[in-house]
């Protein structure tokens, strides 16, 4: 209520200061949602090394040593800073590699890797980038899987299609 008093008492400057208001209170918004994250996120930072298994439920940072296997459950994002250095299997919705990473990398989601990345193992996700400069050795595997009934039916009606051209092809090559 004070607000509006100062406002008042500025006169003009009364719809300046409550745009203001309300841009700071969706900065404060976005901000909280970012510091919520931020606040959420926990980070393995440079000059840490870890051996083992590591699970959770928020976001993670390892700028440090991790060997062994990372595991992020819900809608997570793991991100390998530029000094980290993992040698582990990664699981999480949201992978970002800007370190070096060697295993198994599972992102559910996406994995993005940083020009500065390096990835030597096997790959699998839904979405994939690649920034220039970044290595990438290894298996991968991209783009959604389709379901195994799915699968059955479209194996038999392509099984059935190319059996059909396969006839046509085979007659016309004898034919020549």
């Amino acid at each position: 209520m004070w607000k509006k008093e100062d406002a008042k008492s500025q006169g003009v400057a009364e719809n300046s200061s409550a745009a203001p208001g309300l841009g700071t209170s969706q900065s404060s918004d976005s901000s909280n949602s970012f510091s919520g994250s931020s606040r959420a996120a926990a980070s393995i930072s440079q000059g840490i090394k870890i051996k083992g298994e590591v699970t959770g439920t928020e976001d993670l940072f390892v700028d440090g040593v991790v060997e062994g296997k990372l595991n992020l459950t819900a809608n997570c994002c793991l991100t390998v800073g530029p000094n980290g250095n993992v040698k582990a299997d990664l699981i999480a919705r949201e992978i970002i590699v800007r370190g070096r990473v060697e295993g198994k990398v599972t992102a559910r989601d996406k994995l993005q890797i940083g020009s500065t990345g390096q990835i030597t193992g096997e790959v699998q996700t839904d979405r994939l980038a690649i920034e220039d400069g970044a290595i990438l050795r290894g298996k991968v595997e991209a783009g959604k899987q389709v379901k195994p009934a799915e699968n059955r039916t479209l194996d038999s009606k392509t099984a059935a299609a190319a059996a059909a051209a396969t006839t046509s092809l085979g007659s016309g090559t004898a034919a020549d």
